[in-house]
């Protein structure tokens, strides 16, 4: 296309915010700038382009994994300067067409958007800089104080020499916080633990879920139960209104359900009049709120990377909930359940810190051991994305329905973080596990498990991973002394037919803990015939029901555990009223 067709053709569909330039230029690309009005500080972050074939959602809430994903390409910036440019050329690595020489020449809608990163003077001696979570739960594309553009409709034509100006005119507002209410209070406190590993402070919150007759029996001391998962704005699933009669019905393309939604609201109100009801436990359910520069939360381990999270959960906030809300306050009191990220961060924290906590309920947990992270083994594969042969490299698939059909592989879900982040800074799946799993690099940032482009795994990396963060082998390793402390508080579910292929670690964790001894550990690993993610033990109901029954599926099992192994003078009447 000759450069004077393309100039009208792009000032026919374009408003001033895009203009083009020049027709000199050695390839397409795109020059991205903010003006002063945004900012009149130097800005360091994530420059992102996202294109899109529709207009049907902004092309910055169209990037995933799946087939349907839209286009992505990012650079790193540092002190951008209003007027800066940010050039996105066919150098650029994107996702999933890797260069933008690949598009297809045609109509689209563009979008670019900055990912602020803040400065980090780390406790370890390493400067880093990373995306500073603002309330949202680390998500990138909805990050209150990130600059993006409005979306225009743009011709892109890959064989044209030319360049396309794009300047950010909008900025993601901040997030209210959630109001306590009659049952549900929101807490936030100062870690020092983590405020001296980040050096300026970092908090902790939780959302916490009084039992009945709180105010009304002031001499009652409760269990605890820790409900862990992904960031939650407010305590999730209880709502003590019945459904909104007028709600428009949605349809959840996950579970194949039409008025998803209105499923939702019910399960809601009913838990609440479960929770509230004369024959329910009385106890403390809080879900926590440990969101970071990494991820929506930390998994609830100390990392080399993320800093001590373990220890500021189980010895800062949770002793600080206990004494404002009246916890009983000692292990055989509290308990760990949680879905996913959720049913790691149950396991890996019971694992941790035996005594401190009486049983945990995992569902879906990621990987729980590494010869199965995934599809990969990390100590003997030599490649993450191939399964290498003499003549073909055969790809690894990263999702699958319950029929096993797959739409993602792993370098895919791979290539698309590469795409938003370099440096484990993507705030998505695959960067959080090398966050919390690896050592420190050389530049401070996550030592990479595998090459992030290539897929080839450091085996060096894999054997600290394994010492420090493979919950099969530390089980194993140190049984003799784990074991009499662990009996009959490990329970395991999982569907499988995963969609991620969970179920393989969790066969393997099954075949070392039937095989126990001195002590036997006494507990529970369940699979879900044909169950996807994230099946979490209930053998009659679908997923898209029993997700959301977690309190009451496993609050009666937290009853059953005190009853067998409350110490001798527990208190056992002050809170069953």
């Amino acid at each position: 296309m000759n450069c004077t067709r393309t100039l009208k053709l792009l000032l026919s569909v374009l408003t001033p915010l895009y203009l083009l330039t020049s027709c000199g230029e050695d390839s397409l690309q795109f020059a991205i700038t903010f003006p002063e009005s945004l900012s009149e500080e130097a800005l360091d972050g994530r420059m992102l382009l996202l294109i899109s074939d529709n207009n049907e959602d902004e092309p910055r809430f169209q990037i995933s994994d799946g087939p349907d994903t839209k286009l992505v390409y990012g650079i790193d910036v540092n002190a951008l300067k209003a007027g800066d440019e940010a050039i996105i050329s066919d150098t650029v690595f994107g996702y999933p067409l890797e260069s933008l020489s690949r598009i297809p020449a045609g109509e689209y809608y563009v979008q670019a958007l900055l990912h602020k990163y803040e400065t980090f003077n780390l406790s370890n001696g390493h400067t880093v800089k990373l995306p500073m979570d603002q309330g949202e739960g680390q998500q990138w594309n909805r990050s209150p104080g990130n600059f993006y553009s409005t979306p225009q409709k743009v011709y892109i034509d890959p064989a044209a020499k030319e360049t396309i100006h794009i300047s950010l005119d909008n900025e993601i507002p901040p997030i209210e916080e959630p109001e306590d209410t009659e049952y549900i209070k929101h807490i936030k406190i100062q870690s020092e633990l983590l405020s001296e590993f980040w050096g300026r402070p970092m908090y902790l919150g939780a959302h916490v879920l009084l039992p009945e007759g709180f105010d009304e029996h002031p001499n009652a001391r409760y269990p605890l139960a820790v409900f862990h998962g992904h960031f939650p704005y407010t305590f999730g699933g209880f709502r003590t209104e019945a459904p909104d009669p007028n709600l428009e019905p949605d349809y959840s393309e996950r579970f194949d359900m039409e008025g998803y939604n209105k499923i939702q609201q019910q399960e809601a109100y009913e838990f609440y009049k479960t929770w509230t009801g004369p024959d329910f436990p009385r106890m403390i359910i809080i879900e926590i709120q440990h969101q970071n520069p990494y991820y929506d939360d930390s998994y609830a381990v100390n990392s080399a990377n993320l800093g001590p999270y373990g220890d500021a959960i189980t010895y800062e906030l949770i002793p600080y909930i206990e004494q404002q809300f009246r916890g009983i306050g000692e292990g055989w009191a509290r308990f760990l359940y949680g879905g996913s990220t959720g049913g790691w961060e149950a396991l890996a924290a019971q694992v941790m810190y035996p005594e401190e906590y009486n049983a945990c309920f995992a569902a879906c947990p990621d990987p729980i051991d590494f010869r199965a992270y995934t599809v990969v083994d990390i100590y003997q594969d030599s490649n993450a994305y191939y399964l290498p042969s003499k003549y073909k490299n055969t790809l690894r698939p990263g999702h699958r329905d319950y029929l096993g059909h797959v739409s993602a592989t792993l370098e895919d879900m791979n290539h698309k973080e590469l795409a938003l982040g370099t440096k484990s800074r993507s705030g998505q799946q695959w960067d959080i596990w090398q966050a919390v799993y690896s050592p420190s690099g050389a530049d401070g940032y996550p030592k990479p498990i595998w090459d992030k482009r290539s897929g080839t795994i450091d085996h060096s990396v894999a054997e600290y991973w394994k010492e420090n963060y493979d919950l099969r082998h530390i089980l194993e390793r140190d049984w003799d002394k784990l074991g009499p402390e662990l009996q009959g508080k490990i329970h395991i579910y999982c569907g499988d037919m995963d969609n991620y292929y969970l179920n393989n670690a969790v066969m393997l964790m099954e075949d070392f803990l039937e095989n126990t001894e001195d002590p036997y550990y006494d507990g529970e690993v369940a699979y879900g015939d044909g169950a996807e993610h994230c099946w979490n033990g209930d053998p009659e109901l679908p997923n898209a029901i029993s997700r959301l029954r977690y309190n009451t599926m496993y609050v009666p099992k937290i009853l059953k555990r005190i009853e067998e192994s409350a110490p001798e003078g527990a208190d056992l009447s002050s809170w069953r009223y």
